[in-house]
């Protein structure tokens, strides 16, 4: 049975950095964000594209125009389907190790994590939990096509595949950070589901959204870990409030009031012990980041924390179950911005907690 979970409304980081130095990185995040480290994802750095970072080892991966895709028209495609699911077969069966296999990564493609191990191991005192995130499943198999330009999540066993080599990265994530002997946040990093129910993606299906994120929440909780889901914009919140994920993050700014009308969704999902990380710095409009000032955000938490204990939750219990995150990630900011949404995430944190 896995802990209940209670960070008390400490600050926690979504993922990237505006920087191309990973000891910098490392530097802001345990000068802001102690208690609950992440690895740092810079995508100034070519190799760390959202779905680039995480698509090494799919079966045809090729690149055109500097742009990854799956080429099922290539010279030994059905084979190297064949390789990737038998090699796949053997890990979950235990016949093989993840270390090692494609599905671990490797410093070229995510050296900010090995960076939050070799700093993690040594840190004194040692932080509450280490966080890691992976790309979720509907943003990676609606972002990589095949050669017609036909995304992969369309595709049912391109689909299947794309499943089971995050699920398989998200589980070798877990293991190697709980080795450090802490808990561990791994967050799924979807915001494509917001297409789902538009015209954006024309038969992005509910039944293949709950099954292909299920899957990766349960390899998450194979190897221990606490499964958060990010979206950052407006979504069918059911399909993650009602889903078996541990923590739900979302952009607090700016879509709190699409998010607060799924009342008894949001009122069991707290009553089992579910997180909500609350993403009140904004960090995907520049202008308002500006403007933000501490006291302004603290005054927005007292507002929409109210709402939601009105829904007929203890509002300590709230406390007691929730995270103080940017918005979303940061690697499309300015570093000033950046900077200053570290500095107002752990302000913003510091006068709940203080409350």
């Amino acid at each position: 049975m896995k802990p209940r979970f209670e960070p008390h409304c400490l600050p926690c980081l979504i993922g990237s950095l505006p920087l191309t130095d990973y000891r910098e990185a490392a530097r802001l995040v345990w000068a802001h964000t102690p208690e609950i480290p992440l690895w740092v994802q810079l995508p100034k750095v070519p190799a760390e594209g959202i779905t680039r970072q995480f698509a090494a080892g799919m079966p045809g991966l090729t690149e055109a125009a500097g742009r990854a895709m799956i080429d099922t028209t290539a010279a030994g495609f059905e084979e190297a389907v064949v390789g990737f699911y038998e090699e796949a077969l053997a890990v979950e069966g235990g016949a093989a190790g993840l270390d090692g296999s494609r599905f671990a990564m490797t410093p070229e493609a995510a050296a900010g994590f090995f960076e939050l191990l070799r700093q993690a191991a040594v840190r004194t005192p040692p932080p509450l939990a280490l966080k890691g995130q992976i790309i979720g499943p509907v943003t990676f198999g609606t972002s990589l096509c095949d050669a017609g330009g036909k995304a992969i999540f369309y595709e049912p066993q391109l689909r299947d595949a794309l499943v089971r080599l995050l699920s398989l990265r998200a589980r070798w994530q877990v293991r190697r950070l709980a080795a450090l002997g802490r808990p561990v946040l791994l967050f799924i990093d979807d915001p494509a589901i917001t297409g789902f129910g538009s015209s954006i993606y024309i038969g992005l299906g509910r039944d293949e959204i709950i099954q292909s994120l299920g899957a990766l929440v349960e390899a998450i909780h194979q190897e221990g870990g606490l499964a958060g889901v990010h979206i950052c914009a407006n979504a069918d919140w059911t399909l993650i409030l009602d889903s078996a994920a541990d923590i739900l993050s979302f952009d607090a700014y700016a879509f709190f009031d699409q998010f607060v009308i799924y009342r008894d969704p949001i009122r069991r999902f707290v009553r089992r012990g579910g997180t909500i990380a609350w993403g009140l710095v904004p960090t995907l409009s520049p202008e308002d980041l500006a403007r933000a000032q501490g006291e302004d955000l603290h005054a927005q938490w007292m507002e929409k924390s109210a709402q939601v204990a009105g829904l007929g939750i203890d509002r300590e219990e709230l406390k007691a179950l929730s995270l103080i995150t940017p918005a979303c990630g940061m690697g499309s900011l300015s570093e000033t911005l950046a900077l200053k949404a570290l500095a107002l995430t752990r302000e913003l944190s510091d006068r709940i907690r203080s409350e």
